[in-house]
């Protein structure tokens, strides 16, 4: 039976209305707060202070028991160095996916089950648990049972996207109170019992070891800029020069003066440092049918078996989390084949799997295929 669990406060005010909750439940709630970056080496960027001291406050509202972990030098190894490895060779890289795989849904829950004996983990994520958003179908004899990740009743708000990526037996103990609330519900909960001040806190977005400043100043602090050209994808002339291909991520527009129409990142290359762009934002080489994937990270182990049986899977994906989802056939080859063209699929990003209500796995995107004009002509007129 599930009494004790721990619940990753971030000093947000999803977290502290999760353990609130679990409180009313009658569950012994115990929170803790992950130091993931040293912001005293940044000047101050990251809000770390400011988070840990509304963390603190919070638990003290809540009366439970605040904890606070280090991992800023499991972060700089797991999740910071391969970002930065990363945008070296070109890719464009999604720390939070690396962070919830490698921090929060490793590290963090072997600490709360192995080390402090608890008997789950919650937080404030907008994704549900088929074994019940409080584990109530949970069988804690049951070693093989097993959980999926459905897709939350706010779909706006849905994080399934960044939780692709972690190991699916972690959800046999993981808790997602929220699962089945909306985000304004949240914030009139948190107003009702006295939680004024993080309901009225502006919500963290982007990269949080970036933090406010511009990415291209931020990211020159780490990697050295190593100037190249930009080459038309069509001609292959030379039309402009840029100071790294780091800087730089494909449909991104470049803003190279004296042409017609604006240039985009259609591909780049780190081996001869160039990135080829296309002239226009519709142009085909910005879009793709096919793509190439990495190892899929199953959550689902039907979707695994029917893929394995039948050499190929109708599904749903994603590979921004704030996209639409679009049908697509996932083969067993590796190949994604969609029904429809995107532009500016990415390398380095993750293609994120979906059936009707759950979400399925992930695997990094390593090739997009760019479509020839006339290909991208004729799969509009069959749209």
């Amino acid at each position: 039976m599930i009494r004790n669990v721990v619940v990753g406060i971030s000093g947000g005010v999803d977290s502290a209305v999760s353990a609130h909750l679990l409180k009313e439940r009658g569950y012994n709630v115990l929170g803790i707060f992950m130091r993931n970056w040293d912001e005293h080496d940044e000047a101050g960027y990251c809000s770390g202070e400011q988070d840990l001291k509304d963390a603190t406050w919070a638990c003290h509202k809540l009366q439970i028991e605040l904890r606070e972990v280090n991992y800023v030098k499991h972060y700089w190894t797991a999740v910071f160095s391969q970002f930065l490895d990363d945008y070296q060779l070109g890719l464009t890289p999604n720390p939070d996916i690396l962070c919830n795989k490698h921090i929060k849904f490793d590290l963090f829950h072997k600490h709360a089950l192995d080390t402090l004996k608890y008997d789950a983990v919650a937080t404030g994520h907008y994704a549900r648990n088929s074994l019940g958003n409080f584990l109530d179908q949970c069988n804690t004899k049951d070693t093989e049972q097993q959980a999926r990740l459905l897709i939350p009743a706010d779909t706006f708000k849905d994080q399934t996207f960044f939780l692709a990526g972690i190991a699916q037996k972690t959800l046999q103990r993981t808790m997602f109170p929220l699962g089945e609330l909306q985000k304004s519900e949240v914030k009139q909960l948190a107003k009702r019992i006295g939680l004024h001040r993080l309901a009225e806190k502006r919500e963290s977005t982007g990269i949080c070891f970036v933090g406010k400043r511009d990415f291209k100043s931020f990211i020159r602090e780490y990697i050295t800029s190593k100037p190249g050209h930009f080459v038309d994808v069509d001609s292959g002339a030379v039309v402009g020069h840029h100071e790294g291909i780091h800087q730089w991520t494909v449909g991104q527009r470049c803003r190279l003066s004296s042409y017609l129409q604006p240039y985009f990142v259609a591909r780049k290359d780190a081996a001869s440092n160039t990135i080829y762009v296309a002239s226009g934002h519709d142009h085909a080489a910005l879009h793709c049918t096919r793509f190439h994937i990495g190892d899929i990270n199953w959550l689902c182990q039907r979707s695994r078996q029917q893929l394995a049986t039948n050499g190929s899977l109708r599904c749903r994906f994603r590979f921004q989390h704030t996209k639409p989802l679009v049908d697509c056939q996932l083969l067993h080859s590796g190949v994604v084949q969609l029904d429809a063209p995107l532009r500016a699929i990415t390398p380095g990003q993750y293609a994120v799997f979906y059936d009707d209500v759950a979400c399925l796995g992930a695997a990094r995107i390593q090739q997009a295929e760019a479509l020839q004009q006339t290909e991208l002509q004729i799969a509009r007129e069959q749209m």
